[in-house]
């Protein structure tokens, strides 16, 4: 996949009023960006770099097309089982931390209607 690849719309207007077009890309250029990162290894900085999109918008994608991590098998190695519980404690905390987020917004909502 080359930058060439991918449709560049947005405004050149010199005019600050007009905010750029959003670009728009395929489910298939996504899942091409997505594979950058799970088959050939690329980190998520260096494969948006790649296709000429941001890092975060990459990591959306990520989340949404890439496939699921499949669980260690009940004969996996020390090392697998390490990977798998490193992996699993990133998971929860980034779910403790939504969890946060969402108590807290919950409560200023609360608070401000009434």
């Amino acid at each position: 996949m080359t930058e060439s690849s991918v449709q560049r719309t947005g405004s050149t207007s010199s005019t600050s009023s007009t905010s750029p077009a959003r670009r728009r890309f395929s489910d298939d250029f996504k899942r091409d960006a997505v594979r950058l990162v799970v088959q050939e290894s690329y980190s998520f900085k260096a494969a948006a770099q790649a296709v000429g999109v941001g890092e975060k918008s990459l990591r959306d994608w990520h989340q949404k097309f890439a496939p699921a991590r499949e669980a260690c098998p009940d004969n996996a190695t020390a090392q697998q089982m390490r990977e798998e519980i490193t992996h699993l404690r990133k998971q929860l905390k980034r779910a403790e931390m939504e969890r946060e987020i969402l108590k807290k917004a919950t409560a200023y909502f609360a608070k401000e209607s009434s």
